[in-house]
């Protein structure tokens, strides 16, 4: 290879390796005119969709609304450039959303410096590779937590609906007040709830209920109005309740409980505080902040990761591309740690505005640089208006966009494949209602227990060829070596007259110092009952033969195949 090539083969190296950390290089030389137009009518429908679910989701974190807009905008000009899914909208959910109140407590200086921290941990999680821990986080948790959250979120929407005052945020106080000052429910705040959710159902079901059959034009036109006044249903909705709000403000009747005053403009360009201040004067330190965050700062990264990667992958599976796990992690995390600058709280991929983005035909990420302008219009320009939005509505908002998160059918679904399943999925779903970081450690470690014990309980079906043949259902590790021994001993060495033993290892991949210690004592037992151990089906892993022999296992046999171990030992059973 001549010097220019060697120097060409090196550019292009770094081009790559360029592409791969800003995945931008890899669609914006090809990008035209047609994704263009795309890509502003998906983030124009998403921003209608995003900036009333911002603040909704304000609520649920127990933040003034304007902080689910500070949340909403710097995912989107973040994502563009270091994203590898065309569909993903970053900002702020529901489940972030919950876990952030019930980590920060609805401080405001503290949930920003939460998003700062968890942006940290993401971004290196990303740099180290780390995204294989996702992978020790079951189904059966996740969507018992995703359930419980849903639960969690929509009955705390409850007190606004009903227009009530005083109710507190822990769950079973929660629907013990609000129930008990059900008497003290404002008339206008329930029926304006009620109509809000009917409208909002019934847009979603003329969505779901669309169909082409018919080919003439006006039923055609008919059936994209309905399918964007169904897709912005959030924002008709929202303004409409302020508008009628509004009127009867106007003429001094304070029918409905109304969002109130809330921060105009756009925020400022800041570092996160590292420290806060309680209302006595008292100042408390970056060091007893994070102390008081204690286990959110391992669950809210890890929620945001896994909520946000599953769904880039479950679009990118539906739409026919790629993503990478490791810089999605990266993207998400640099995301938190700048939008810490500018007041938000931690944010991860919303299932909701990926569909709206998928649906309406978005080309590339570029989406979400329109969806952020939506937003910061709506921060410089809207912010009074804002005022006269009822709770009501935006609780409406809330319920119908979490009660899809309610899967009862998988419980049947679980029963059906392996009922083992449900323990981790209940413990999960119970114990969120309590904490909903404990929720989701307690699930992890039933599942975890649940792993460990299939590793060390492996199946071993034993059969008897006039030797004894034990076949291995899993590979053989440390924690399965005294289950080993134990089956041994009792089914050959413990009978009278003992019996020789041929064990299959076709499914052993690994082999441990426990497990050779193990061995080494089962093979001493052998030759002091004058009968054989024999390993047959190394053959498949040639490397575990290595380590056996580098064991230097006195007495240790080992056949090539189960056939050939059967015929040996049948001779030396025919010699005795």
């Amino acid at each position: 290879m001549t010097h220019s090539e060697r120097q060409s083969a090196r550019r292009c190296c770094s081009y790559n390796t360029l592409k791969a950390w800003l995945p931008i290089l890899s669609w914006l030389p090809k990008y035209n005119l047609k994704w263009l137009k795309m890509d502003v009518l998906a983030g124009l429908t998403v921003g209608l969709t995003t900036v009333p679910q911002a603040l909704a989701y304000a609520e649920v974190a127990g933040l003034p609304v304007q902080f689910g807009l500070y949340s909403a905008f710097m995912g989107g000009f973040i994502y563009t450039f270091l994203g590898t899914s065309k569909d993903v909208t970053l900002g702020p959910t529901a489940i972030m959303s919950l876990l952030c109140s019930s980590v920060v407590g609805g401080e405001p200086h503290r949930a920003v410096l939460l998003s700062l921290l968890c942006g940290l941990i993401q971004a290196v999680m990303a740099l180290l590779r780390l995204g294989f821990l996702l992978d020790f986080i079951s189904f059966p948790v996740i969507k018992g937590f995703t359930c419980a959250a849903a639960v969690t979120i929509g009955f705390g929407q409850v007190k606004n609906i009903l227009g009530i005052q005083g109710v507190p945020q822990q769950f079973f106080l929660e629907v013990y007040y609000t129930f008990h000052k059900i008497p003290e429910a404002r008339i206008g705040d329930v029926v304006l709830g009620l109509i809000c959710l009917a409208l909002l159902v019934t847009l979603m079901f003329m969505k779901s209920s669309l169909t082409s059959d018919s080919d003439s034009t006006c039923s055609m036109y008919a059936r994209k109005v309905v399918w964007a006044v169904a897709t912005m249903r959030n924002a008709a909705v929202v303004i409409a309740a302020s508008l009628i709000a509004f009127s009867w403000e106007t003429y001094g009747n304070h029918v409905f409980t109304i969002t109130g005053k809330t921060t105009r403009g756009l925020p400022p360009f800041r570092p996160p505080p590292t420290s806060d201040t309680t209302a006595n004067g008292t100042v408390v330190s970056f060091g007893e902040i994070v102390e008081d965050f204690g286990g959110g700062l391992a669950v809210i990264p890890f929620m945001g990761l896994l909520e946000s990667i599953a769904i880039a992958k479950a679009f990118a599976s539906q739409n026919d591309y790629r993503i990478d796990a490791n810089q999605e992690l990266l993207a998400i995390g640099v995301t938190n740690i700048m939008g810490s600058f500018v007041s938000a709280y931690p944010v991860t991929g919303s299932f909701g505005r990926t569909a709206v983005n998928s649906q309406t035909g978005v080309c590339t990420p570029a989406g979400g640089v329109v969806t952020s302008v939506i937003v910061l219009l709506s921060l410089a320009f809207l912010m009074p208006a804002f005022y006269y939005i009822p709770k009501a509505s935006l609780a409406a908002v809330i319920i119908c966009a979490v009660a899809p998160m309610v899967d009862y059918r998988v419980v049947a679904k679980m029963w059906r494949i392996r009922k083992l399943d449900l323990l981790p999925f209940f413990v999960t779903f119970l114990m969120s209602f309590w904490e909903v970081q404990y929720g989701i450690v307690g699930g992890i470690a039933v599942s975890g227990a649940l792993l460990l014990y299939s590793m060390a309980r492996p199946h071993i079906e034993v059969t008897d060829h006039g030797v004894l043949v034990m076949e291995l259902s899993s590979g053989l590790t440390f924690p399965a070596t005294e289950y080993l021994s134990h089956i041994i001993h009792t089914r050959a060495l413990q009978v009278s007259p003992p019996r020789s033993v041929v064990l299959d290892c076709s499914h052993v991949s690994v082999i441990d110092y426990t497990v050779i210690s193990e061995l080494r004592d089962l093979l001493r037992q052998f030759k002091l009952r004058e009968v054989h151990l024999i390993f047959a089906g190394l053959q498949v892993h040639p490397s575990i033969l290595k380590v056996l022999l580098a064991a230097d296992l006195e007495g240790l046999r080992h056949n090539h195949s189960m056939d050939e171990a059967l015929q040996m030992e049948s001779r030396n059973l025919l010699d005795d």
